[in-house]
């Protein structure tokens, strides 16, 4: 039943703020797991569909804070902005909670979190804003903003704790909902794919902005494909809507027969898959966890990616290849992502046996290493730090 805010209470005991869906559904993990120890808490924030399921109030949707890109992102600036600083105000200093949980977005969360702390509210933060990675200066603005920063990746606590910043392991929400072995059987009868075809799972990606920049180069990738695999077949998984149908109207006629296209269901089409073609994001540590030879790419605006070319620290963009700390799987960014280049690792990630069998096999040591309760563990962490 949802929480309300009632006059005689006007703070909450836990507010809340979230980006995207990811994150909306991290942050359910954990406040469902607190609401079944203390059902008579009021929690209000940032709030997506599965927080609002499970009692939330929000004062704002999730929805409003999923915007793309540091050139993309200057459009909504004003919005948000005024957004953050009504929060700030309610939560600072005219509505004050017993903690605020931040979750992922740290662009937006990590100045409210600073400003709500520093008058006096404890704050976590749940995943780590990736500075192994790129922007290594944000470090110190989380050891400002954050009372303790609940980590997504087994490597991470070790760092933070290394700069001061209290930090907790709670393993990757995502990972208990993959099996750790994968039959495609099942999931080809699921989606009434043939069973007896060699598949590529192509995702170009969940946001419009994605799908405009790798479809193209992804359609015309299987083009090439299909000249060394005539009988190859492609299946993509897509949000339902206006994308999925614009996406349909891109792929050309000769190869309609080959492509299916699917509304949502992405894990059910990598798990049916030989092989994935994919965005960089969320979905490649998704294909890991399937345990699935993949190429990675990823393209974006120009001015974009000349803000973030230089910001970065590792020489990959991959989850998987991070969390290894190689290039277990090739990853084609910008202009390295065309037709040509991404058949060629495609095609040796369809054939080579030994690399499937060696791909499998990490990927699973990786799987059961995120295999953790996650959303007790935050729910005990959270709960501790607001009591301090």
């Amino acid at each position: 039943m949802p929480n309300t805010l009632s006059s005689a209470r006007a703070s909450a005991d836990v507010a809340i703020a979230v980006g995207e869906a990811s994150g909306d559904w991290i942050g359910a993990l954990a406040i469902d797991s607190l609401l079944k120890q203390h059902a008579d808490w009021a929690i209000e924030g940032i709030a997506g569909p599965k927080l609002r399921e499970v009692g939330v109030v929000a004062l704002h949707q999730s929805e409003e804070l999923s915007v793309r890109g540091y050139v993309e992102v200057l459009r909504h600036l004003p919005r948000l902005l005024r957004m953050r600083r009504g929060l700030m105000q309610r939560w600072a200093v005219t509505n004050r909670p017993r903690v605020l949980v931040g979750v992922d977005a740290p662009d937006f969360n990590l100045k409210l979190e600073q400003v709500v702390r520093a008058a006096g509210v404890p704050t976590v933060q749940v995943v780590c804003p990736s500075i192994w990675a790129w922007r290594r200066e944000r470090i110190h603005t989380l050891k400002q903003a954050c009372s303790h920063v609940l980590c997504i990746f087994p490597f991470e606590p070790t760092l933070l704790k290394a700069a001061g910043i209290p930090a907790t392991y709670i393993g990757h929400p995502m990972a208990p909902l993959v099996p750790e072995h994968i039959d495609p059987r099942s999931y080809r009868c699921a989606l009434g794919l043939d069973q007896t075809a060699e598949y590529v799972a192509i995702l170009p990606g969940s946001r419009g902005s994605e799908v405009k920049y790798l479809g193209p180069v992804f359609i015309q990738t299987a083009v090439e494909l299909l000249k060394h695999k005539p009988t190859l077949q492609f299946v993509t998984p897509l949000p339902p809507g206006s994308l999925l149908e614009e996406f349909k109207q891109f792929i050309p006629e000769p190869l309609k027969p080959h492509w299916t296209v699917v509304a949502g269901r992405s894990h059910e089409c990598m798990a049916a898959a030989n092989a994935v073609l994919l965005a960089s994001g969320t979905a490649t540590l998704e294909a890991m966890m399937f345990k699935k030879p993949m190429v990675i790419a990823y393209k974006m605006p120009w001015l974009s990616y000349q803000w973030m070319k230089n910001k970065g620290y590792l020489p990959y963009v991959g989850l998987p290849n991070i969390l290894l700390n190689r290039f277990a799987v090739p990853e084609f960014i910008q202009d390295a992502a065309n037709p040509r280049d991404l058949c060629k690792a495609v095609l040796f990630q369809l054939d080579d046996e030994r690399n499937r069998q060696q791909l499998e096999q990490v990927f699973l040591g990786q799987h059961q290493a995120l295999l953790q309760p996650s959303g007790d563990i935050a729910a005990d962490v959270i709960e501790r730090v607001m009591r301090t």
